[in-house]
């Protein structure tokens, strides 16, 4: 008869093989989150710079699979359920798109593009912070928390 270290054991085993214990893992982490979200209290209005990059970051754990995960960024963040438009996003952005790069999301050509530019002269890229909301309008975590060049704003 097995013991119930060697059930446990063999069960872990099993889900690794399958490939489903870390999807497991996260759906449990997603599920324990949504249950301790207090829905009562109102969300204060996105930024439209969080707005943007939450949209950039959700495209991207949507494409790599990490649905639990983008389910989480989506309730965490107030994020609308239905996504902004990928042409709205790239307008936005003032990003031009070829064929081939409208397959993959628009998070990995910006990266794509800065690493193999790295500035018009192959110098550093310098960022301005954007700027601030006007007076007394909430923000949901932005132009204020943004940083420059790994310094704050």
């Amino acid at each position: 008869m097995a013991t119930i270290t060697e059930l446990k054991s063999a069960v872990r085993d099993t889900l690794e093989s399958r490939g489903v214990l870390n999807q497991l893992k996260a759906r449990i982490r997603a599920e324990v989150f949504s249950a301790l979200e207090d829905g009562s209290e109102p969300r204060p209005p996105l930024s439209h710079h969080n707005l943007l990059i939450n949209q950039l970051v959700g495209d991207y754990l949507e494409f790599n699979q990490y649905r639990y995960a983008a389910s989480v960024l989506k309730a965490e963040s107030g994020q609308p359920e239905v996504p902004l438009d990928r042409q709205f996003l790239a307008n936005q952005l003032k990003v031009v798109e070829d064929a081939g790069s409208k397959s993959v999301p628009l998070l990995y050509g910006l990266v794509s593009h800065f690493l193999n530019s790295g500035g018009e002269n192959g110098g550093p890229v310098f960022l301005r912070a954007p700027a601030p909301p006007s007076v007394g309008a909430p923000s949901r975590g932005g132009p204020a928390g943004d940083t420059v060049a790994g310094r704050d704003a």
